[in-house]
């Protein structure tokens, strides 16, 4: 492959080597590529990419997908260079080419179009070459002359000869460039059991034989064509989230020039500060503010919501959320690749392309099996010749061998429900990010909720309005107005457009409160210390204390709401048999008020860091494998601890590292989504293993016994693939038992 240019949708592209763009890691002194090798087609080719690959040196690590055909390499850019990791994987008889969204929907357009080309071709001559053996086969072969026998079998002859030459050429070329670099993959045993088919009848003919076997070598072609294309067709149905998210992308936006002028740039010259407008109906080109404008977006694709949001000048929008009604002006505040929607590609990315313990398992039962193949065929020749059946009976009981013999479907057991369930998860608001989560998450039997911005939403509400005045509500929104107190800001929100007085010396006493002056009376606003409240108040909540010269000191008290669901989700829990307590930070009063509401009769309250730690150290030694639920700073220690976490989108940055999984929206019920298709998936992937295993312990001894004809091999080695795909994807069909977020 030449030294094209190779963009990765990076954080910090960085040149490795003339002609590459690669991506710098997160790690310094690492750097990442994104691949795609289409011709591996089963567990052994992705095997043999990633041991080859991972012998040169300075690799940290090589990950191929077989599903949606993608290699991600890492490695120390000072000892190799990007153009010998391509050839490394061309000498062992795979093109790779730069991962890019387009070009993976052209590559797989084209590979189903050619298929279904040769899947019509073997389809006519296998129609007519058995209309032609239905004359020999059906009792008349007794009574034909020789003559008039050679003529038929000379004619299908003529049919099948060039129908096989075409419809072949898929199998043939595969096999081909495997075997030029001394590798071998699927394709070989099936271009050998053609080749084998159709040569043996060659023979036949010639010498005039009773029987030849075109009709079979035909019709195997299109079954096995059959196969393949289907196969395609439903690995395309499973194909990356990740993938489908870039391609949701915009391609170009028309940047807004200082002079007014209008012009297309692609997104990726895009920089912070730019303006582009974007019309209705055409998607955010990249995240940033709303300049000028109203209109409601489609958020959907980033939190999961169905319903889409208003939006106006100083509303944050994000790359891909698509703009509904009405023009807008957006000024761009990040560069593409440094866009929402990027990172969670990342994200995406990383929790498909990493390995579980099942595609563990599954590689290694591949890598066992694999080698057997032309051992069975062969034992199968010598044991035909032993017994005295003669040459053409060993040796078209070693081409269905040789045919029913193929890993593809364990291959494929564990991938594919990867990729849907990861995909399918994404649609309903949650990220993926561990590449073991949901195995992970499915071995859960007890939740742990931390409480603020959790099982609440972190945005506090005032209480009790009935009982203040509306002229001491006035004056203290007026102070909170320029505070950006969480409380501060909550009572400000609630007076909404409420006239208000105007106060002068204003400042804010950091940890006390805002003062003011309203006239020559002194205003403060803040915790009751401050303002000389010596009375206790009685709340569960939070408090913020207003006092007016020499007034009393007036309470304003707030609470943090329940997500609107949270008490549904909590009990849905219990009744999948999984135990739920609350462990918070948050003072007594308030996570006791909390745990009554959802019926929570295990909770702790005002724990620390470290005290959560240890919570969960004495939970996994009584045997609990638990999943924590928590986003605040204080919560990211024990989401490592826990068995799998999970944060909600608005938790601190280092939770949401910190995290397994990500759910959007306001509600708790993508949790229970994420548990369902997780356990799901957990059957699903050991249904598939019993899939391969059954078919091989049935399909592998009867080839060898001579009970299975090279076209039943075809239709079995076919189904079998095709059979672990399809019900991978009943994980699309998994019901939602709570509300959607």
């Amino acid at each position: 492959m030449s030294d094209a240019a190779i963009q990765s949708s990076a954080v910090h592209p960085v040149r490795a080597d003339p002609g590459f763009f690669v991506r710098e890691a997160s790690n310094g002194g690492e750097v990442s590529l994104d691949l795609v090798v289409q011709a591996m087609h089963c567990a052994g080719c992705l095997r043999r990419v990633e041991r080859n690959v991972g012998e040169l040196p300075g690799i940290h690590s090589v990950r191929a997908n077989l599903s949606t055909k993608r290699v991600v390499v890492r490695w120390d850019p000072t000892l190799l260079r990007a153009s010998q990791i391509i050839d490394k994987i061309a000498s062992i008889g795979f093109e790779a080419v730069p991962f890019d969204p387009k070009l993976i929907a052209m590559v797989d357009e084209s590979e189903g179009r050619s298929l279904l080309r040769a899947l019509g071709v073997a389809g006519f001559a296998a129609a007519n070459v058995m209309l032609l053996s239905v004359a020999v086969w059906s009792g008349l072969v007794t009574d034909m002359e020789p003559e008039t026998r050679a003529l038929f079998y000379w004619m299908s002859a003529l049919i099948a000869l060039p129908a096989i030459a075409y419809a072949a050429r898929p199998f043939y070329r595969s096999a081909y460039a495997a075997l030029r670099k001394g590798q071998m993959n699927m394709d070989v045993p099936i271009a050998l059991a053609v080749t084998l088919a159709t040569g043996m009848s060659i023979v036949q003919t010639i010498v005039n034989a009773r029987h030849v076997y075109f009709d079979a070598s035909i019709t195997l072609l299109f079954f096995l064509l059959i196969g393949r294309y289907l196969d395609v067709q439903a690995r395309n149905r499973a194909c990356s989230a990740a993938q489908n998210l870039l391609g949701l992308r915009a391609m170009a936006a028309t940047l807004v020039e200082a002079d007014g002028s209008h012009r297309s740039v692609p997104i990726e010259s895009l920089e912070a500060g730019m303006m582009v407008a974007v019309a209705a109906g055409q998607r955010m080109p990249a995240d940033g503010v709303i300049a000028s404008g109203l209109s409601d977006v489609d958020t959907s694709l980033i939190t999961g919501e169905s319903l889409s949001d208003a939006v106006k000048v100083g509303t944050k929008v994000f790359a891909g959320t698509l703009n509904i009604s009405a023009p807008l002006t957006l000024k761009v505040t990040a560069r593409d690749e440094n866009s929402l929607l990027s990172e969670i590609v990342r994200l995406m990315e990383a929790a498909e392309q990493g390995r579980s313990a099942y595609v563990r398992i599954a590689d290694r039962a591949a890598r066992i099996y694999a080698p057997s193949v032309h051992i069975l065929a062969l034992s199968t020749v010598v044991l035909w010749l032993i017994a005295g059946e003669g040459v053409v009976t060993a040796i078209t009981n070693a081409i269905a061998v040789l045919i029913v013999t193929c890993p593809c479907a364990l291959g494929l057991a564990v991938p594919v429900v990867q990729v849907v369930a990861t995909g399918r998860l994404l649609r309903r608001g949650v990220l993926v990010k561990a590449a073991d989560g949901l195995e992970r998450l499915a071995e859960v039997d007890m939740v742990v909720f931390d409480k603020t911005g959790t099982l609440t939403l972190g945005r506090p509400q005032l209480a009790d309005t009935a009982s203040l005045e509306p002229a001491d509500l006035a004056v203290g929104a007026a102070l909170a107005r320029a505070s950006r107190h969480p409380l501060a800001r909550a009572l400000a929100e609630h007076v909404g457009t409420m006239p208000l007085p105007v106060l002068t010396d204003l400042h804010e006493e950091p940890g006390q409160g805002m003062e003011g002056r309203l006239g020559a009376e002194v205003i403060r606003l803040g915790n009751r210390f401050w303002v000389g409240a010596v009375e206790e108040a009685a709340h569960s909540g939070s408090e913020l204390w207003l006092k007016r010269g020499g007034a009393s000191p007036v309470c304003l008290r707030f609470t943090d709401v329940l997500r609107p669901d949270a008490v549904e989700v909590v009990k849905a829990l219990k009744a999948r048999g999984l135990a739920v307590e609350l462990l918070s930070g948050d003072r007594e009063p308030a996570v006791r008020a909390a745990a009554e509401e959802l019926g929570l009769s295990v909770w702790h309250a005002a724990a620390r860091p470290d005290a959560k730690i240890e919570r969960m150290g004495i939970l996994a030694e009584e045997g609990w494998k638990v999943l924590m639920v928590g986003d605040g700073l204080n919560d990211a220690p024990a989401l490592r601890a826990a068995h799998v976490s999970m944060s909600p989108a608005s938790a601190a940055d280092v939770s949401q590292i910190a995290a397994d999984f990500v759910f959007q929206g306001a509600k708790l019920s993508p949790l229970i989504e994420a548990l369902d298709i997780a356990r799901k998936s957990r059957r699903i992937v050991f249904e598939n293993f019993a899939l391969a295993i059954a078919y091989n312990l049935v399909a592998v001894p009867l080839a060898m016994a001579g009970f299975v004809t090279p076209l039943i091999a075809a239709v079995a080695m076919s189904s079998s693939s095709i059979t672990v795909t399809l019900n991978s994807l009943r994980l699309n069909r998994v019901k939602e038992k709570a509300g959607r977020s």
